[in-house]
């Protein structure tokens, strides 16, 4: 018998449901910005200060995806009031992750996430969401986009060398 899909609010105590779910994006982020992202690791206690600050504040919210008792997804979303007098006022909620087992796949996982993270932001006032995607993640994008998201800023990157690195220029003239 296949068990039906079901979502609830994470607690503190998932965080190491998290943690382990987290190195999903920990293993695909390392694989295409190793220069960037540390590996994806069987200590995935390593990651609980990070998801902790997912869990803690009422102002963040973040929701699991589970088939039976086996956590399969999960999603962190924060709600942030930019203050700017340059900006309209309102409340914004940010998604911060978003993971879904890759067995489960294409099952809609991440659309029931994004909904409820969503449906959570409404609540606490937000009336925009906004995420962050790397280029590289086509699947993640393709989500975002049938679920209507759509692409309005680009953040660019540059490694540059440190001090460290660079030679003295000055080491040839003495």
């Amino acid at each position: 018998m296949t068990h039906p899909i079901s979502y609830r609010r994470a607690s503190i105590e998932d965080v190491f449901t998290i943690c382990e779910l987290g190195q999903i994006l920990n293993a695909s982020h390392h694989l295409a910005r190793p220069d960037i992202y540390a590996d994806a690791t069987a200590e995935f206690g390593r990651d609980k200060p990070h998801w902790l600050s997912s869990l803690e504040g009422e102002d963040r919210a973040a929701f699991l995806a589970e088939i039976g008792s086996k956590p399969v997804g999960f999603i962190t979303i924060q709600v942030v009031r930019p203050i700017s007098p340059l900006l309209q006022p309102m409340v914004v909620g940010r998604i911060g992750s978003v993971a879904v087992s890759e067995e489960i796949r294409g099952r809609g996982v991440g659309s029931c996430l994004i909904q409820l993270a969503e449906e959570w932001a409404r609540k606490q006032g937000a009336t925009d969401i906004r995420l962050t995607v790397w280029e590289f993640n086509e699947q993640a994008v393709d989500l975002y986009q049938e679920v209507g998201y759509e692409i309005r800023a680009f953040e660019m990157g540059k490694r540059i060398q440190t001090l460290v690195d660079v030679p003295d220029a000055r080491a040839g003239e003495r």
